[in-house]
């Protein structure tokens, strides 16, 4: 499994006009219901606030990866979005969020699938060059080459 595989080329946004945590969930869950990852936007987003519920999903460098495991996922994937414009968010290092990897996922992958996902995404963003690399990216191409060999 290659992280490459499962990211959503349709849900990956260059310079998202999002002005909160709440816009970043409706514009990144609108692309995965347009193309059919997600069967209910609602359901999907609800699911994803009870994951930000029990922690920071903002793990510093002006990244963040929120995650909702749902009835309403039919095909487990990853969406990415640079934000236009940082934005507040519940970090480890107080920083404002640039950077978004959601993960939407499948009740039925939730487990071992899941955390193997999460750990290979932990991997790539334990390097400061792969950090800088996203939010320096210029493109939705380059946001994409930086994954390509994962």
């Amino acid at each position: 499994m290659l992280i490459h595989e499962i990211i959503n080329q349709n849900a990956v946004i260059y310079n998202l006009p999002a002005k909160d945590k709440s816009e970043v969930f409706d514009l990144i869950s609108q692309k995965l219901f347009e193309d059919g990852s997600i069967i209910s936007k609602e359901a999907f987003i609800e699911d994803v606030y009870l994951r930000e519920k029990e922690g920071k999903t903002g793990i510093g460098e002006g990244v963040a990866i929120p995650h909702g495991k749902s009835e309403a996922v039919t095909k487990t994937c990853i969406a990415i979005a640079k934000l236009k414009e940082p934005i507040p968010w519940e970090t480890i290092d107080g920083k404002p969020v640039r950077i978004v990897i959601m993960f939407a996922v499948d009740n039925k992958d939730k487990n071992n699938y899941f955390v193997k996902l999460m750990s290979q995404v932990a991997r790539m963003l334990a390097h400061e060059d792969f950090c800088e690399g996203l939010v320096n990216a210029g493109s939705k191409e380059e946001l994409l080459a930086l994954f390509q060999n994962t």
